[in-house]
C-alpha cells in the first residue's frame, strides 16, 4: 500500500476517537503507540483501524506521531465523584491536619 492509499483510507475512519489521556504517559514513540493500540482494542477498534493509525504515526517524524495520536484520541470522561488527582492544593488547605 502506498502513502496515498494509506491516507485515503485513513480519512474514511468517520472521526473515531480513542479515549486516552496522552499527558503523563512515557514519551517513547513505541510506548505511546502501544498505549494507543491497547486502548483502541479495549474500545472495540478493529486491527485494521488500529494499524491505519499506527502506519500514519510511523510515516513521519516524532511530531507527526504526536499529531496523529492527538487527532485520534480524546480525553476520557471524568467522573465528578472521583477526587481530582491534580488538585493537591486542597490537601493543604487545613494546616491543622499536618
Amino acid at each position: 500500500m502506498n502513502h496515498i492509499q494509506l491516507f485515503e483510507n485513513f480519512d474514511n475512519m468517520d472521526n473515531k476517537k480513542v479515549k486516552l489521556r496522552l499527558m503523563g504517559l512515557n514519551g517513547n514513540a513505541y510506548s505511546l503507540m502501544g498505549a494507543f493500540s491497547e486502548a483502541a482494542r479495549e474500545q472495540g477498534w478493529s486491527k485494521e483501524e488500529i494499524q491505519k493509525v499506527i502506519d500514519k504515526c510511523m510515516s513521519g517524524d516524532y511530531d507527526n506521531l504526536l499529531c496523529t495520536l492527538m487527532d485520534n484520541t480524546e480525553e476520557p470522561d471524568v467522573d465528578p465523584d472521583i477526587e481530582d488527582e491534580d488538585d493537591f492544593e486542597d490537601d493543604f488547605e487545613d494546616e491543622d491536619n499536618w
